[in-house]
């Protein structure tokens, strides 16, 4: 059997292999791709979810539309919303609405601390039809009035989820993002292969990842552009 110790051959595969990933079961997994994926996701979705104030972004991979229903139950004033329907965990509500009997929807005004009528002391202890709600907590709200009877699907809520994640099995599943932002997933997969694996690349797809993210901020900077602008007066001081 010829040796390659130390010859121009054995040089060129290691540096080969100082240069290129190979995506299998030794060196780079499926698993480990879909992990990177994942992670870049979250970011977009996350940079999404906080910037996007306007369009509300939601994953194009839900099969159902983000929102949903909770009976309204006599007497409690607490309620919480922790998944959708799909088993998404809830990030973010963006409204709640009351469903009468006769399936009539009245959107419910999210209360303010500020307001000098809000009683911390009486919000919620009392009977009648809640107008607002207070949210105590991330995916948590309290009525303003107890609610005087049971009503079947008596709140609807409206929300932003988790995105839709992918599995080993997902071999042609597209992101659920505009079609301008996939290319970042590649690079962020590819970077974490060469950054973990020690590939003498990782700093090129260091400079790559940084354009994608900026991409990320870029795109919806122009999504906005149909937003009309106000111009706010500034209080600085010349002293």
């Amino acid at each position: 059997m010829a040796s390659f110790s130390n010859s121009s051959t054995n040089q060129g595969i290691v540096e080969q292999t100082r240069s290129f990933m190979r995506v299998d079961a030794t060196q780079w997994p499926t698993a480990k791709i879909v992990a990177s994926s994942n992670n870049w996701l979250d970011f977009v979705a996350g940079y999404m979810i906080g910037r996007d104030r306007r369009f509300q972004w939601h994953d194009t991979n839900h099969t159902k539309l983000p929102q949903g229903t909770s009976d309204l139950t006599i007497n409690v004033t607490d309620y919480s919303f922790l998944t959708d329907d799909e088993g998404n965990t809830i990030v973010t509500l963006l409204g709640i609405s009351l469903i009468d009997a006769a399936g009539a929807e009245t959107p419910l005004t999210l209360a303010d601390r500020g307001d000098v009528n809000y009683d911390i002391v009486s919000y919620g202890k009392n009977s009648g039809t809640p107008t607002r709600y207070d949210q105590i907590a991330d995916n948590v709200v309290r009525l303003d009035f107890k609610p005087s009877a049971t009503i079947s699907g008596g709140l609807k809520f409206y929300f932003q989820t988790t995105p839709s994640y992918f599995v080993a099995a997902d071999t042609t599943k597209a992101p659920g993002v505009s079609p301008l932002l996939h290319r970042g997933f590649v690079i962020a997969s590819a970077y974490d292969g060469a950054l973990t694996l020690g590939l003498e690349n990782r700093n090129t797809l260091a400079v790559e990842l940084e354009v994608e993210k900026r991409k990320v901020v870029e795109y919806f900077r122009n999504r906005n552009r149909n937003q009309v602008s106000r111009m706010v007066a500034s209080n600085e001081s010349n002293r």
